[in-house]
């Protein structure tokens, strides 16, 4: 029996039976509520939200799977040795900070550790002497101790279930917002059947649309309509009259034989497909937690200054998308004074950053990553190492960073996820999902036996000997006469 603690070999059986049976039962639970919740979706033909959760899934299995190598490797990692000079630089804390706050490094280690002096242990049970011994004979330290990556394990592990949490709330709450402007949709539906079908003429510069978003020609308004823009994403970032004249100027666009098409459907469709893009974790996502957790050297406040890149990139796309909006006004306002019928824009990719509007969603993706990324910082910090640890910050750094995230959390919620899911239709080109799933499937099986007829036309064609193809031309020529 050494210090680390007593091994499986003289445990009592009963306890590790036990503490199997509450693992196992814990992870059937998980793995049956996400199945059923599946199979849910699925019968409510929610494909979109069901992608989105088998992404989730995904996730689920990568950790699983870094978790594992934690685990198997910690002893190899622990058994590397670095000088002590390397073990000293870019330093989170300082040895000063290291020794004055070493009773706060945690909540659950610490009661922990009382328990272990109590029974003349002495030491913590989550360390190794062994290979902590193994780099003191030669006079250097190990790369990582097993209980500084039982650490970062629990930092991974917490990263990722922040991120899909705090995503899933913003789709869900953005979504609950587009779903007010049904009634939008239902009263335009209305207001076609009784409407009588006349020509008419539209005064452009009385519509409501031009006298909100239009500011003007010449560079003062330009920058006036960059500024309103700017404003215009935090009161109501979509009006009735956006929604009307967006809807109508996609319908005349894209499909204009079917004037009664259910636009806003068709938004919910796609902000739905978009959000299995938005709940992942991408291979840039987890570069910027490697580059901030290399750059959180003692007195840089690097979390303090990173919880500003999330609110630069919230403002810069919320007021990009409301100037697109004002660009399309402006197009209209400059080019007619009166347009027969109802005021229509024309939607077109080049309005977007980089002419892709899908470059958007990237960006709003980053900016959910980066805000979880902050705030699952925060907690993992106060949870693991206690709330006046170095690690933390200045309690001046630490109340911005909240309120910081507590902001982009409810603008991104309230305004630019639903002005995203309007304005992205705006593209040149539309998605499959304007169409319901039933027409998907109609569409994608008709298309692949086209494809094989077409295929076995020409491989018929090509198997004719030259003589029997000239006589079949011959014959066919004959019977259409």
């Amino acid at each position: 029996m050494s210090g680390e603690g007593a091994t499986l070999e003289y445990t009592p059986t009963w306890i590790v039976a036990l503490v199997c049976t509450v693992m196992v039962v814990a992870s059937m639970a998980a793995e049956r509520f996400l199945h059923h919740l599946g199979k849910l979706l699925k019968r409510k033909n929610q494909t979109p939200l069901f992608q989105a959760l088998q992404k989730i899934k995904e996730e689920l299995m990568l950790l699983g799977f870094i978790s594992l190598l934690l685990t198997v490797c910690q002893n190899v990692i622990s058994e590397i040795c670095i000088s002590e000079t390397l073990a000293k630089t870019w330093l989170p804390c300082t040895e000063e900070e290291k020794q004055t706050s070493h009773w706060t490094t945690s909540h659950l280690d610490s009661l922990f550790s009382s328990y272990v002096a109590g029974h003349g242990v002495g030491r913590h049970l989550s360390s190794r002497p062994s290979t902590t011994n193994y780099c003191a004979k030669q006079g250097k330290v190990p790369l990582l101790s097993t209980r500084a990556l039982h650490h970062l394990h629990i930092f991974i592990f917490a990263l990722a279930v922040a991120h899909v949490t705090f995503c899933a709330l913003t789709v869900l709450s953005g979504g609950a917002k587009i779903s007010q402007w049904k009634q939008w949709e239902d009263d335009i539906a209305k207001e076609y059947d009784q409407k009588n079908v006349l020509y008419k003429f539209t005064h452009v510069h009385e519509h409501d649309f031009i006298k909100d978003h239009f500011q003007g020609v010449g560079k003062i308004y330009a920058f006036r309509g960059w500024w309103h823009a700017f404003f215009m994403q935090f009161l109501g970032s979509v009006t009735k009259s956006d929604y009307t004249t967006l809807r109508l100027s996609f319908i005349m666009n894209h499909c204009r034989s079917n004037p009664k098409f259910n636009f806003h459907n068709y938004v919910m469709r796609s902000f739905e497909a978009d959000f299995k893009k938005v709940v992942g974790i991408g291979w840039y996502c987890w570069m910027v937690v490697v580059l901030f957790l290399l750059v959180n050297v003692h007195d840089l406040h690097a979390y303090f200054w990173v919880s500003f890149i999330p609110l630069t990139l919230l403002l810069a796309v919320g007021t990009k998308l409301e100037h697109i909006i004002t660009e399309l006004a402006t197009e209209v306002a400059q080019k007619h004074m009166a347009v027969e019928g109802d005021l229509i824009v024309k939607p077109s990719d080049h309005h977007f950053w980089l002419n892709r509007p899908k470059f958007v969603l990237l960006l709003i993706h980053i900016t959910l990553f980066q805000n979880s990324f902050e705030i699952a910082v925060f907690i993992w910090i106060w949870v693991q190492y206690g709330f006046n640890s170095c690690i933390m910050g200045n309690i001046a750094f630490i109340i911005p960073r909240l309120l910081i995230g507590a902001f982009v959390q409810f603008i991104c919620s309230y305004s630019t996820l639903p002005l995203y899911a309007i304005v992205a239709r705006m593209g040149s080109n539309f998605k499959g999902s304007i169409f319901n799933e039933q027409v998907q499937e109609g569409l994608i099986s008709w298309a692949k036996e086209a494809k094989k007829k077409v295929q076995k036309k020409e491989s018929s064609t090509t198997s004719l000997s030259p003589a029997r193809f000239l006589a079949n031309q011959q014959k066919s020529k004959f019977m259409n006469r």
